[in-house]
């Protein structure tokens, strides 16, 4: 009986290469992030001293994030960034360098962390493929979870930005949220979004609709 052989670090992994070709590798910085991921929480380490926290699953991967932030009351400049995940090395390594981004040089404004994009982050790691995309994205939504939760505790709710999903086909209950993780699991098209979420079927009306959130989010996501 034949078993499967294990993957070999450096022929197949979670990160494309740069050139667009068809092999694969980890890049030498989602190695470092993964292998020796920054400003994570050890243990029972103390996280009362953070004023913030933010939390977020993804149902693509399984992976759960949690997010502690350290705000300077008065300059709201992110004096500390730490984490905790049970997920998959894209997930680790992605949030390991936003931990850094956010931080260094003083640290980002929250209005400013708030401008982070996963493409941003993406890019300081040299690339991860488009089915482990949403790793970064998982990061990103966390830390815009917890940017509110620093704001609802200063009472400053008018900076509080909430991201409410919007019913988009009343027949099958598929929310806009529903159809943007479609796409960032990689159902790029109409037929595929629909295959995973059954939006529109028994009801064509709501499909231009459909087109125009697939069209959005590839392009906010993917720039495609």
């Amino acid at each position: 009986m034949s078993h499967a052989q294990p993957a070999v670090p450096g022929t197949q992994g979670d990160v494309a290469s740069k050139d667009g070709g068809q092999s694969w590798f980890y890049t030498p910085e989602v190695k470092e992030h993964f292998f020796n991921p920054k400003n994570f929480v050890q243990g029972d380490e103390d996280v009362s001293r953070f004023n913030a926290v933010g939390k977020v699953g993804s149902p693509a991967c399984g992976d759960e994030l949690r997010v502690w932030l350290r705000v300077d009351p008065d300059t709201e400049r992110i004096a500390e960034f730490k984490w905790k995940t049970f997920g998959c090395g894209s997930a680790i390594a992605s949030t390991s360098m936003a931990s850094v981004m956010v931080t260094e040089n003083g640290g980002l404004t929250l209005e400013e962390a708030r401008k982070l994009k996963p493409q941003d982050i993406m890019e300081r790691l040299g690339g991860l493929p488009q089915r482990k995309f949403h790793c970064s994205v998982l990061c990103d939504k966390a830390l815009r979870d917890a940017i509110n939760d620093y704001y609802r505790r200063a009472e400053k709710f008018d900076r509080v930005v909430a991201e409410a999903s919007r019913l988009v086909d009343p027949v099958s209950k598929v929310t806009d949220h529903d159809i943007e993780e479609a796409v960032l699991e990689g159902a790029h098209t109409l037929e595929q979004v629909q295959a995973k979420t059954k939006v529109g079927i028994g009801n064509p009306g709501v499909l231009p609709a459909v087109e125009d959130l697939i069209r959005f989010y590839r392009e906010k996501y993917f720039g495609v």
